[in-house]
């Protein structure tokens, strides 16, 4: 008989065992209290991710003293980003220039450089945020002429169509692959794509980073 997990240690363990070696998984943390983050610490993930601004802070003020690495995974308001930049490992969904051009200006004023994923625009769904390819390529464009010195991007990020039809799932995952690989440097290393109800999907495409949170902590 087959052995429900039922401790977060016991989840993160199984998705461990499922998930390859060469994809990193973030844990959604949002809304969930410190003491089912602590648990997960425990049993030794340090890759977080939350999507609320003031949480991040919060929580990130919480485990100072810890190994936390600080994923800043939702929609980011330029107004927003002081609060972010001095704790995030990683900031997913950058979807602007504008954006980009604060990170930086936040990043200089703090003397560090901020990793960063660029947001493409792959869903069906128009609420998404993300890149259109046209503006993709005016903005690669010119960060290759004139680069951002305290931003570092680090791969592509998307979110697929929320829908039951696996195959446009694998359709869209696709399509943002295909981009990373298109315009990818050589320098980057994170095609981040996949959820807690895609990821599956998400690493047969090349997802090299899933963000799964209920599968972990429960629904929310």
């Amino acid at each position: 008989m087959t052995t429900v997990p039922s401790t977060i240690a016991e989840k993160l363990h199984v998705l461990r065992e499922q998930i390859p070696p060469h994809v990193t998984l973030v844990a959604v943390s949002k809304t969930k209290p410190v003491e089912m983050l602590a648990e997960a610490l425990d049993a030794g993930h340090c890759d977080l991710g939350e999507n609320r601004v003031q949480e991040l802070a919060a929580k990130a003020a919480h485990f100072e003293t810890s190994n936390v690495r600080w994923h800043h995974i939702g929609h980011l308001q330029t107004n927003k980003v002081k609060q972010v930049v001095p704790h995030a490992h990683l900031i997913h969904a950058v979807d602007s220039m504008r954006l980009l051009e604060e990170i930086d200006k936040r990043s200089a004023a703090l003397g560090k450089v901020s990793d960063v994923l660029i947001q493409l625009h792959i869903a069906q769904e128009s609420q998404k945020h993300g890149f259109q390819s046209d503006e993709l390529e005016r903005t690669l464009n010119a960060l290759a002429k004139t680069p951002l010195e305290h931003v570092r991007i680090r791969g592509f990020m998307g979110m697929a169509t929320f829908t039951d039809d696996t195959a446009q799932v694998g359709r869209e995952f696709r399509v943002l692959r295909q981009a990373f690989d298109q315009w990818n440097p050589g320098e980057w290393d994170t095609c981040s794509m996949g959820m807690s109800g895609d990821w599956t999907i998400a690493i047969d495409e090349g997802s090299t980073m899933v963000r799964i949170g209920s599968a972990i902590f429960g629904s929310r």
